[in-house]
This record gives C-alpha cells, structure tokens and sequence, in this order.
C-alpha cells in the first residue's frame, strides 16, 4: 500500500449529550429537527437559503431538479450485472480496498461500516461492525448498489462525488427520508489527470454522530491513494511521449501527442507554430508533469477525444479523424487520432494535422444539457446563494472552481468545473468567450478593441471590469452582439 495511513478510531462508540437525545434517535435534537423541518419545505416544492449547510443545500437542489430522485426510496438500486462487471482502475481499488479493510477492522466496536466506491457511486466492498453491516444491507448498502446523488440522493458517497474535499451527511441531511438515523462521511479520490473522480471510501453509522475528526482521516487516508494515481499519470505521459517521439520522424506536418483528459503533452515544431505556443513551452520537450501541460483551445476537440477514447476500448492500432477548426480565420482541418494503449487501457492520443485515417467523427445533436435550473446556485462562507441567470455578469474558472461575478460580489458555483457551468447557462445568453471566461452577452456594457485587434469587454463601467476575448472566440461573439 502506497503511504502509511492513520488509525480511526470513532470512539465513543454512542453518542451522548447534544449528539443524541433521550430517546436515542439521530433524529431527535433540536438542530436535526430544524433541518428535517427545512427538508419537508423544500421536498414540498420551496425554495429555502438558510438552515442548511450550503453544500448540503446544493446537494438537494441537485436531487429535487436535476436527478428527481424519489425521496421515499428506502433502498438502494442494484448495478445491473453487465455493469458491474465494468471497473477499471485495479490497482486504485486494491489500495483503496485495503484502507477500507484496515478502517473496518478498527471501527468494527464503534458501530460503523466502511464502504469503498467507483467513480459512479457503485459500491465494491463493505468492512466493519457485523450488525451495522445487516442494518445497512437493508437498505442495499452493500457491494453492487449504486450510490451516486442520481440513484440514492443526498448521501456521503454519492455527494462527495460531486464536491471538493470531504463531507459529512447527518439525520435528516439526506435526500431519502428512510436514511435519516444515518450519519456518513465521505471523500472522492479524483483522478489527477481528467479532475473525473475515480473513487470514494465512506464511513457510515446507525443512529449515531460521527466525530470531527473523521473528515481529517479521510483527508489523511486518500492521500495514499492520491500519490499513486499521481505516480499513474507520469507514467501514462512517460509512455505517451515515447510513442510521440517513435513516430515524430513519420508525421508529414504538426503532430502532437495529448493524455486521457486531451490535455496537450508533445508537440513538434509544426504543431507548436500552428497552435501559438511560445517556442519555450515545455511540451517541446515533453511535459511528464501533469502541471506543465497545455490545453488546446480548439473548439470541438475535447468531444472528439472523448469519442476516440471510447472507439478505440484499447486497441493499439485504433484510428479515427475528426475536421474542426484549429486556426483562427481558416477552414476546418482535418486531425486523424491515434490511440496510445497501455496493457489494453488507453493512456492517451496521437493526433497529426491535415491527415485522415480511419474512423469518421460525426457532430452529434443530442448532446445533453440536463434540465434548465430553477436557479443558478452559488456558495459565500457558510450560506447557499440562489440567483437568477440575468444577475450574474461573467464567470470565472480558477481550475476547477467557478467563481460567478455578480451585483451580490463574487459568489463561488456550487458546480464544479467551467463546461458544466457553461452548459447551464447557456440558454440564458452566458456564452465562452475565453478559455477561462463565460459571459452573460446581455450585461455587456462596452466593447474595446486592442491595438493588434484583440477585444475585451467591459461589464461594469463604474469600475471598468474587463473580460478578455480570446482571438477564437472573437467572430463567434461578434456574430451573436450583431457588431
């Protein structure tokens, strides 16, 4: 096992004081009843601001309108069998599997299950006290049930899916009435190179609070896990960039090489020219470290990496192309992709310019946008914000964390990520405009031209706020403002 993880100990083994009532139920104390009162009023239909942890709160707006999941379910769906047999990431599970086991071993007299997930919330192993293990299986919570926020609701596993860093779901927290005398605590393991969670690992207890100190083991414990899928993507890129460097001598024009997510790891000279790169970038060389690497801003290309990643299923000699625009002010272009495949797993992509081989990429127009939000929901310190599209002027990525620019101040997105957030509100006019930027076209106040033609767009005259337009998206926009 990578690291050395921590013991747990989650001791008392029943909670007392204000942890637990004189009836013994979870559900019983005065803050419980509070929130189990603010859960009757939402599930009803209303929306509430206050009362609730935030990131609770945006985990139930995402059940109620987004997954409308039936808040009367008291057990977890199965994973079909032909799905249960699609996990990958073994040597992620083995580790992870074997902090579950040793967590288990020493929550077994505190009452507590340890649970160990997929990136999709499926459950793949159990560990701890017997009799909490018979009272969680009546309600599926057991190996081969699904407990993503979308099937199960508001739970520890399934929410920290969808958030950064550990949570805590308590009584009346969660979405499903019938898990209400639970209290989970769970963290993802993401994966270093796409930011998709890999995995989650889970504690779980009957009718009894869990301590503070359980949020800082998990930290503590999926760190171990982190390290390896760190040392996996060197590795991935370290193969990756050997098969760049094999073929290089072959290609007849740019060509370059990107990992799993279609970030930009190689590149020769051709593709470096035609991309805009300084001459310095580190992708001339190679870049193992997944810090240094490049992400293209070609319009169409991440769909058409996830699409050749899905044709290829790990074969070697897989190859598919694609014609997108590559530079600003020219036709399309064609790009053939060629899968980099490492013990039957794709590890990455070779992609040469103004080549077509192979399968034919065909622009899809069913991708999904989910449904319309009520609201876009925001997170400030302690509370949940609730705004309307129109309020918000442009929102900014600082990695994988969305930050919205509002007359209410910057308010971080209870989503992550900034395609997410663009998908969202793109029926509201908000619109890509920089790699890093989505801009509410109707809160756009003026528009400056730059010496060399560049444009930047001023949302608020009074303190001159600019968003900058990167040249791509510059026709695009003008296009849509009619200029």
């Amino acid at each position: 096992m990578t690291g050395r993880v921590p013991p747990l100990v989650i001791a008392p083994s029943r909670p007392s004081g204000r942890d637990r009532a004189l009836d013994g139920s979870l559900v019983a104390t005065s803050s419980a009843k509070e929130v189990a009162r603010a859960w009757e009023d939402f599930a009803a239909g209303e929306d509430i601001e206050t009362g609730v942890r935030p990131e609770i709160l945006a985990s139930w707006y995402r059940c109620r309108d987004r997954y409308e999941v039936d808040r009367t379910l008291d057990v977890a769906p199965r994973v079909p069998g032909e799905e249960a047999q699609q996990v990958g990431n073994g040597v992620i599970f083995t580790t992870l599997g074997g902090v579950g086991a040793l967590a288990g071993k020493e929550v077994e007299r505190d009452g507590a299950v340890v649970t160990v997930t997929d990136g999709e919330g499926r459950v793949l192993g159990a560990w701890g006290d017997p009799s909490a293990k018979r009272r969680a299986e009546l309600h599926n919570l057991a190996p081969w049930s699904s407990w993503s926020e979308e099937c199960t609701g508001t739970n520890g596993m399934g929410t920290a899916l969808e958030v950064s860093g550990p949570v805590t779901v308590t009584g009346p927290e969660h979405w499903c009435q019938a898990f209400h005398q639970w209290a989970c605590a769970g963290i993802a393991i993401r994966d270093v190179v796409t930011g998709a969670p890999a995995a989650s690992i889970n504690i779980s207890r009957w009718n009894g609070s869990l301590p503070k100190l359980v949020p800082p083991w998990l930290t503590k414990a999926v760190s171990c896990v982190e390290q390896e899928l760190y040392r996996r993507a060197i590795y991935e890129a370290d193969k990756v960039i050997a098969e760049f460097t094999r073929r290089s001598s072959q290609a007849r024009g740019a060509f370059m090489a990107m990992d799993r997510g279609g970030n930009v790891i190689a590149a020769n000279d051709a593709a470096v020219a035609m991309l805009g790169l300084a001459g310095e970038t580190p992708i001339v060389a190679g870049a193992s470290e997944p810090a240094e690497r490049w992400i293209p801003d070609i319009p169409g290309l991440p769909d058409v990496v996830r699409w050749a990643k899905g044709r290829a299923q790990g074969l070697a000699e897989w190859s598919g192309y694609a014609r997108l625009q590559v530079s600003l002010g020219e036709g399309d272009v064609s790009l053939t992709m060629r899968s980099v495949v490492d013990v039957n797993h794709v590890v990455g992509m070779l992609c040469e310019f103004g080549v077509q081989d192979g399968e034919s990429y065909e622009r899809g127009d069913d991708q999904a946008t989910g449904p319309l939000p009520r609201c876009v929901i925001g997170m400030r310190n302690d509370r949940l914000v609730l705004l309307a599209p129109s309020e918000i002027r442009y929102a900014e990525a600082d990695r994988n964390i969305v930050w919205l620019v509002t007359e209410r101040g910057r308010i971080q997105a209870a989503t992550r990520g900034l395609d997410n957030v663009e998908r969202a509100l793109a029926p509201y006019g908000i619109r890509r405009v920089h790699r890093g930027y989505l801009v509410n076209l109707r809160r756009v106040a003026e528009i400056e031209r730059g010496l060399k033609g560049e444009l930047g767009l001023v949302m608020d005259t009074r303190e001159h706020e600019m968003v900058p337009v990167s040249r791509r998206h510059a026709p695009e926009l003008r296009r849509l403002l009619g200029i």
